[in-house]
């Protein structure tokens, strides 16, 4: 429980000068901050951490640190994140914003939080290592697909057009993926540890999944896309051509 509140609290409390000075630029770095401040909690509370859960704690606090200071500098680039454009005005439809922002930390890493504040002990088995190799795969996709559009943005004469190279010739968005991915291994890591009622926990990569799909990923970037280029006959031929998500697999996102 106390490990569960300190995201909502974080948010809550850079929400205030976010709405006064009407900003968006630090709410995926507070995000990134809660995660660590949680599992730095969960350590320091928990008498008698066993391999399973620093090993948990190393891979979310790895994960939480890139994603963070990558969405903080792209935004700081930016200068905006457009998501926000009219919510950062209304203040009760930005406080949930923030609100819902301590509910996706919690509940994202709900397994892994579950596993490393358990008192059950599960020493090094198959289930923490192929754990470990999902995560290692779905990290690896991300930051390299993040770095490739990176890249892609920098140049100037791509400034109004949709990367189809590399990692995102097989997905249209391989971020979001490796993300999945990524948290699907830290789940299958936690399982050994979980027992009654933390096997709930088990919707972590549920949750992630339905998130990025419907709410703020891939739904969005699709509605971008159709309204930036959806008369773009190149453009129809990537969707037509691309999975929206799963490599190989089709389009199943919609």
């Amino acid at each position: 429980m106390i490990c569960a509140s300190i995201g909502f609290i974080l948010h809550w409390l850079v929400f205030i000068p976010a709405y006064i000075y009407q900003t968006e630029h630090y709410f995926d770095l507070t995000g990134s901050l809660s995660y660590i401040a949680t599992l730095i909690a969960a350590v320091n509370l928990h008498p008698n951490l066993d391999a399973r859960d620093l090993v948990l704690s190393v891979m979310i606090a790895i994960w939480a640190t890139r994603l963070g200071s990558f969405l903080f500098m792209r935004v700081k680039k930016a200068g905006q994140d457009s998501r926000f454009l009219i919510m950062k005005t209304i203040f009760l439809r930005y406080l949930l914003t923030w609100t819902l922002g301590g509910c996706w930390v919690f509940v994202t890493m709900a397994a892994g939080l579950a596993a490393i504040t358990s008192t059950t002990q599960a020493g090094i088995d198959t289930f923490l290592i192929i754990g470990c190799s999902l995560w290692l795969f779905g990290f690896g996709f991300e930051v390299i697909a993040d770095r490739q559009k990176t890249i892609f943005r920098k140049n100037s004469e791509n400034s109004n057009n949709f990367i189809t190279s590399d990692l995102w010739s097989i997905t249209r968005h391989p971020n979001y993926f490796g993300e999945i991915i990524l948290w699907v291994g830290i789940t299958v890591a936690a399982f050994p540890a979980l027992s009654g009622w933390q096997l709930i926990t088990l919707m972590s990569p549920i949750f992630v999944t339905l998130l990025l799909i419907k709410v703020s990923g891939v739904k969005l970037l699709e509605a971008s896309g159709q309204e930036r280029w959806g008369s773009d006959p190149e453009y129809q031929s990537y969707l037509a051509n691309t999975p929206v998500l799963v490599p190989f697999l089709g389009r199943i996102a919609e």
